[in-house]
């Protein structure tokens, strides 16, 4: 039951939403520059830079995405989100900044992603990662 929740919250961040910024026909996304700050042992902050992106769920998506793989690279099955903070910038250049805890087991709390899932959807979708 516990994967099947985090899967559905990691396909909720991949999913389109209706936003005013941008028409939904028009998604072209172009992923930047990720940078990745090992904060205090399993605490690891994620920025990202995309444009094209339609509202804050699409750069939530990729940063989950970046925050995914990144984990398996270091033998953890799971991440949980702590804080994401999302801004448009002039020029429609977005940047995403997430902290999340590394965990090898299911770690609880409001959003937690399955590695390993959320990794393979990412690719299914195009969305980078590290």
């Amino acid at each position: 039951m516990a994967a099947l929740i985090t899967t559905c919250a990691a396909l909720a961040a991949c999913t389109p939403t209706d936003s005013p910024d941008v028409d939904q026909g028009d998604f072209v996304p172009e992923y930047g520059a990720i940078t990745t700050k090992l904060l205090d042992g399993d605490l690891v902050s994620f920025d990202v830079e995309m444009t094209g992106a339609r509202n804050e769920a699409d750069v939530l998506a990729f940063n989950d995405c970046v925050a995914a793989q990144y984990a398996l690279i270091r033998g953890a099955g799971f991440v949980r989100r702590v804080r994401n903070d999302v801004k448009r910038q002039i020029g429609g250049v977005w940047m995403g900044t997430g902290i999340y805890t590394l965990s090898e087991s299911h770690p609880g709390g409001v959003v937690s992603i399955d590695a390993e899932v959320t990794a393979a959807e990412c690719r299914a979708n195009n969305i980078p990662t590290v």
